[in-house]
């Protein structure tokens, strides 16, 4: 072979299929040997780069497997509101707030800070001093927004929606500022403050850099995040390279006519260097804490028995209607009766065809475990978003869903045990992006998962590595260091498999590699 790009030396190279090579030559983005110290020196050639791991771990490069790089800019701009607790420290935080154009916006808000109250605007309407509030709670699908927010968007009333979406209204009708679902949240969306293209660009670029620096190569990204990211994509790659891989999947949503459904079609493979779209995103439903999951049996205040798609039988016929031209689908859905129409989805299709996937499943029946390896189906999980539940069930998830349903909660070592390939990621900015607390806390699990079995190392780094490639559907050339598969690599400063959880959540990140690329090295 002619000399490679780069030459890794002194690492321990931790396939999930272990080959104590200890060096990795990579050419042209693909890896293209491995061996030992006396093999790189044979390797090497005079425009060689050569960079000494000084005993760190290598590791597939890993992957979140599901993001929201683009999309989220708009979703976490403005104040920050991760850290409030209660209601007192959401009011102390807004009356400090930044304003841009005249809005106090923010962004992941727990549920749980109001106490069990109905989510209303009266309750900071005094610290706003007029200003309109526009605030996503932490889960994506709906936000708080202020009296005079409402009246700048036109919203005065209750409205009838074509999916799942809702304008939380008091008993006289009047809009409480709850937002509930998309197309509610939606209406927002002309009146909020735009960011200047710019701005999005360099936030997105160092959004990018961040996440490579946790150890991130590649990201599953769960929509399209606008008509212009594609151009976006494409003038950062006019000026250099992307940090991350990107598998973008735009979303289809409940009304989806045949020809627009052959425009997702045609959207397949559409790509630069680093970016690609590939499969489409779809919703079954929405979020417990928001009372849309939904549910085989409602939840504590009556609600959760209604399908995303209003008729979920049309659901079935666009994801059938996408697996004859050949195009994967991922599907939300986190209630158990939307996990259960999803696999009965699939299981109409036959066998053959693109690969499917089920995003969140948090709470899932015994019943239904076995099913997701039977079908080839694979179930994407995100760990960290346990951190929004508590041990003893009072946080407004488990309350709601109840002793019986919380008490199974994100059972990703009992969809492992079953059989199913499992990739994990994080959600962002549902949480954080970083890499290695996603292998953590899937190791340690927390909240009201907290009672059950983590995953091993082994089966964590599978979760950010090999079965993240199955759920792309490039296990042929991505998720493991081997000749021919991509120069996606992360070197650990410890041994990700056998350190503790806590010590690799925090572990220093030495080196990161996507396509061939240095994009990130201490």
């Amino acid at each position: 072979m002619s000399a490679p790009d780069l030459v890794l030396v002194n690492g321990r190279v931790r396939d999930p299929e272990l080959t104590g090579a200890t060096a990795v030559a990579v050419q042209g983005g693909l890896v293209t040997a491995l061996g030992d110290t006396t093999d790189a020196h044979g390797w090497r050639g005079p425009g060689t780069e050569v960079v000494d791991l000084g005993g760190a771990t290598l590791t597939p490069g890993l992957t979140d497997a599901h993001s929201h790089p683009v999309w989220g800019l708009e979703m976490s701009a403005g104040t920050d509101l991760s850290g409030v607790t209660d209601l007192e420290g959401l009011r102390e935080a807004l009356r400090t707030a930044e304003r841009r154009d005249g809005w106090i916006t923010g962004y992941g808000l727990d549920h749980n800070v109001f106490g069990g109250r109905p989510v209303h605007h009266d309750l900071i309407e005094d610290v706003l001093d007029g200003a309109p509030a526009h605030l996503r709670l932490y889960d994506g699908h709906s936000a708080l927004v202020s009296a005079t927010a409402l009246k700048a968007a036109g919203i005065a009333g209750p409205r009838v929606f074509a999916q799942l979406s809702e304008i939380v209204c008091d008993t006289g009708g009047r809009p409480t500022g709850h937002l509930v679902e998309h197309a509610a949240m939606d209406l927002m969306t002309p009146v909020l403050p735009a960011q200047p293209y710019a701005e999005r660009r360099d936030r997105l670029l160092g959004l990018l850099t961040a996440m490579a620096a946790t150890g991130l190569t590649s990201a599953h990204v769960m929509d399209l995040g606008g008509h212009d990211v594609p151009g976006l994509l494409t003038a950062l790659e006019e000026d250099g390279e992307l940090p991350l891989r990107l598998r973008l999947a735009p979303w289809c949503m409940p009304g989806a006519t045949e020809e627009e459904l052959d425009a997702y079609v045609r959207l397949q493979g559409r790509a630069g260097r680093l970016w690609a779209v590939g499969g489409v995103k779809f919703f079954m439903d929405g979020t417990v804490e928001g009372g849309t999951a939904w549910l085989e049996h409602a939840d504590c205040h009556g609600r959760g028995t209604d399908a995303f798609w209003p008729d979920p039988a049309a659901y079935s016929a666009a994801v059938r209607h996408l697996h004859r031209a050949g195009v994967g689908t991922a599907t939300h859905a986190i209630g158990d009766a939307a996990v259960r129409h999803v696999l009965d989805t699939v299981e109409g299709l036959g066998t053959g065809g693109p690969r499917h996937r089920i995003e969140h499943i948090e709470t899932v029946p015994d019943d239904q475990l076995g099913r997701f390896a039977a079908l080839g189906v694979v179930a994407s999980m995100q760990p960290p978003h346990t951190a929004y539940t508590r041990a003893d069930h009072t946080d407004e998830w488990s309350r709601r869903l109840g002793e019986e349903r919380a008490a199974r909660a994100w059972r990703c070592r009992d969809l492992r045990d079953a059989g199913a390939h499992l990739a994990l990621g994080s959600d962002w900015p549902i949480a954080h992006f970083d890499a290695r607390q996603v292998l953590a806390t899937a190791r340690a699990p927390r909240g009201a998962a907290a009672a059950r079995h983590g995953l091993t190392g082994l089966m964590a780094l599978e979760g950010m590595t090999t079965h993240a490639a199955v759920a792309a559907g490039e296990e042929r050339f991505a998720g493991r260091i081997a000749p021919g598969y991509r120069a996606d690599l992360t070197a650990f400063a410890v041994d990700p498999v056998e350190a503790p959880a806590d010590e690799t959540g925090q572990a220093p990140i030495r080196l990161t590699v996507a396509g061939g690329r240095i994009t990130f090295r201490s």
